[in-house]
């Protein structure tokens, strides 16, 4: 069966760096949109960062210029790489992956399949 297990969140001071992982397992990884979501304490889950099959991405404002998302479609892995961190980026970390081959929205009933997150804590 699908399977995201994310990894390398931590504790960090504002301004640092951290690359979290999402390794994929049980279907052909290639073949699907891939996305980050992110949710805050007392906040939505919301999407953060998201790659087609084509290697197209978006992301969401907040972000923008800071994050970057990547993948290893030989090793079945999803990055986010996050630099100049922020502490209202302090939120638990989701790897999700899509129905679809391409992105269509951030809608959560997008992206069907879901790991157990990583958090990301980011002090001032």
């Amino acid at each position: 069966q699908v399977q995201l297990v994310e990894s390398g969140g931590d504790s960090v001071q504002a301004g640092g760096s951290l690359r979290l992982s999402c390794a994929a397992s049980g279907y052909p990884y290639s073949h699907y949109c891939m996305g980050w979501f992110r949710q805050a304490p007392g906040k939505a889950r919301e999407g953060v960062e998201a790659i087609d099959v084509n290697g197209s991405t978006r992301y969401a404002d907040s972000v923008k210029g800071r994050f970057t998302i990547s993948q290893d479609n030989a090793k079945n892995t999803l990055y986010l790489h996050m630099s100049s961190l922020k502490p209202e980026d302090t939120a638990m970390y989701y790897c999700a992956r899509s129905y679809y081959r391409d992105f269509y929205s951030w809608s959560q009933a997008d992206f069907g399949y879901w790991g157990q997150g990583t958090q990301v804590t980011v002090s001032s």
